[in-house]
């Protein structure tokens, strides 16, 4: 069983008709989209304030504009579009699920809003997009091209929390004990001998059946849970891998002593600094260093193929190449 539902929230629950059978996708554009509601349309789930920056800073306007729709408070129903590919029967990753996106046809879209909302106009927060279906589409691509430019990093980061969490949900399958394991996934989880309550704004009743439950693993805030009941099939619920917090954390450090003496202090430094892609500014104030000089060593770093640079607008982004990591990781104790 999971904590007791406090009498302040509202909560949805979910009915089994008998226990249902369980497995577990590994699909990060669930990461992502849960990245995009807490970072870009304000729905604090507990994603450090460092990552929300980050990743607020990275999407472009278009992108700003395509998730607006997220934005309005306590409305959680989606058009299922924003999962364009679903994970109930593979791992999907977000090229993927960003291909799927800009395959999707505007009438598709529009026939999206209609099922979700009803006939005639959908609500005031989607009319954008159905007013300008293609554009949507595009913006909304675009925006999760580039949370994933800034999160990937830390996705390869937690391949062992991954792993363990695959093994934690298939020997609570093989043991025939799906219920202890719903009440490990979050704090807005229960479990219930009926089957789930899940905290929710827009609080409702679910018979789900006989359908199968599909648990996607996510590196987001520590309250932040995604529910699709659309499929006949699955239904799939996306919550926090458990030991996601320590990546939130500086990761372990290279030995600074060795790795200075190969690229030179403030270098070897500036590698260990860019955990994520940074804006030069946002490393600049990291490493408190002038502007100038940063650019002589960025010079040098990007020269010897260790980091990226990437204009975007008025900011120039830095990002450590896959040779920076491998250099690092020779380095580690």
């Amino acid at each position: 069983m999971g904590a007791r539902a406090k009498s302040t929230e509202a909560w949805s629950e979910l009915r089994f008709a008998s226990t249902p059978q369980v497995s577990i996708s590994i699909s990060p554009h669930l990461t992502v989209l849960a990245m995009i509601a807490d970072a870009l349309a304000g729905r604090r789930r507990g994603l450090p304030e460092l990552w929300r920056r980050a990743v607020s800073a990275r999407v472009g306007p278009h992108g700003h504009e395509a998730v607006r729709p997220l934005a309005v408070p306590g409305r959680t129903v989606a058009p299922d579009s924003l999962v364009a590919r679903s994970p109930i029967d593979v791992d999907v990753t977000v090229q993927s699920q960003i291909s799927a996106l800009q395959d999707t046809a505007p009438d598709a879209l529009i026939k999206d809003l209609e099922q979700t909302f009803g006939p005639g106009a959908p609500p005031a927060h989607w009319r954008a997009a159905a007013e300008r279906p293609r554009h949507w589409l595009r913006g909304y691509a675009s925006a999760l091209a580039e949370v994933w430019n800034t999160t990937e990093p830390l996705w390869k980061r937690a391949r062992p929390l991954l792993e363990r969490e695959i093994e934690r949900v298939g020997v609570a399958t093989v043991r025939g004990r799906p219920e202890l394991l719903f009440g490990t996934l979050s704090d807005r989880i229960v479990s219930t001998e009926r089957g789930l309550l899940i905290s929710d704004p827009e609080a409702g009743g679910y018979d789900l059946g006989d359908r199968r439950i599909v648990l996607v693993p996510t590196l987001a805030g520590k309250d932040s849970v995604i529910v699709s009941l659309d499929d006949p099939e699955a239904v799939w619920i996306a919550y926090p891998v458990r030991g996601a917090e320590s990546l939130w954390r500086k990761p372990v450090r290279p030995s600074v002593d060795e790795l200075s003496a190969l690229v030179g202090p403030i270098r070897a430094d500036l590698l260990c600094a860019l955990d994520q892609p940074m804006t030069m500014s946002m490393l600049a104030a990291d490493m408190k260093i002038a502007p100038s000089g940063l650019t002589y060593h960025c010079d040098r770093l990007r020269a010897g193929r260790l980091i990226t640079r990437e204009r975007r607008g008025r900011e120039v982004w830095i990002a450590r190449t896959r040779r920076a990591e491998e250099l690092l990781e020779l380095f580690r104790r």
